[in-house]
């Protein structure tokens, strides 16, 4: 996921009822559909985080020495400052990027 060119809105958004449940019909599968896409967006912004600030750890055993790392702050208010992982979900669902089937169908066949 490249995060440096997400356009989803970082504020609150009302977003047209139709135009979510457009693709399955349903409200709630479509919010069920957007909350695990967000869950997925979330722990992959995460392991990103984690992965960055571990490139900045020091393990010793002192407490005296703390450093400020500027690199690191910038780092922190970088992913600070993204969008929360259901604007980006919502904003992936709107633009039809999330591939969704009902399992239930399938099963009918």
């Amino acid at each position: 996921m490249d995060l440096k060119k997400i356009d989803a809105p970082a504020t609150t958004t009302t977003y047209n009822r139709n135009e979510i449940d457009e693709a399955t019909g349903n409200i709630y599968e479509s919010i069920s559909i957007i909350a695990k896409r967000a869950e997925q967006i979330n722990s992959e912004i995460k392991k990103e985080l984690i992965e960055k600030l571990e490139e900045f750890a020091t393990y010793n055993d002192s407490l005296e020495e703390i450093f400020e790392n500027k690199e690191q702050i910038e780092v922190s208010k970088f992913y600070e400052k993204l969008p929360k992982p259901h604007a980006l979900a919502v904003k992936e669902w709107l633009d039809s990027k999330i591939y969704h089937r009902n399992t239930e169908e399938d099963n009918n066949l």
